[in-house]
């Protein structure tokens, strides 16, 4: 596990993973809100962002936390492991919910409010962001380390057994 992408709807609990992840492998961690967002919530250009990504996926190890099904294959061709947490859209908004308020290192502002924009789009995530990343993962699933987590007890009991004790 040198390459890692972890994917999932908003609040299922990806940035977290990917920092326990990060403290067990030692791997650098890379926010791809902190890339694409900047901290007065406007955002850089495609084509930055895709040149950013690009020399992201061409180091020798990283693990990328987010979504952003545009760039899905781009990252998906430089993996070796996959990580996606696919968990109920209730619990992606209650956790969604539960960040506001709190600073947050993976994203460059600090969220006061819950958007109603980004309500909706968890709640189409289902509909319209699952099936493109389960077609994906099918594409690639012969060359790649695939692991489907759908409660967050797996998530910790998968990271409890590489060596880091949960809270």
């Amino acid at each position: 596990m040198k390459k890692v992408m972890i994917i999932g709807s908003p609040g299922a609990g990806k940035s977290t993973f990917a920092r326990e992840l990060r403290d067990i492998t030692g791997l650098p961690l890379y926010y791809l809100d902190m890339i694409w967002h900047k901290p007065d919530k406007t955002h850089i250009s495609r084509e930055e962002f895709d040149m950013r990504l690009r020399e992201l996926v061409a180091l020798d190890e990283w693990i990328i936390d987010g979504n952003y099904s545009r760039t899905l294959e781009l990252r998906m061709c430089a993996c070796d492991t996959v990580f996606l947490l696919d968990f109920p859209t209730e619990l992606c908004l209650a956790g969604a919910k539960s960040r506001i308020g709190h600073k947050r290192e993976d994203l460059p502002w600090f969220e006061q409010e819950f958007d109603e924009e980004f309500r909706q789009f968890i709640l189409d995530f289902p509909h319209e962001q699952r099936p493109v990343i389960y077609e994906m993962l099918d594409k690639y699933q012969k060359n790649k380390e695939i692991i489907v987590f759908r409660t967050r007890a797996e998530t910790e009991e998968y990271l409890e057994k590489l060596g880091l004790p949960q809270n």
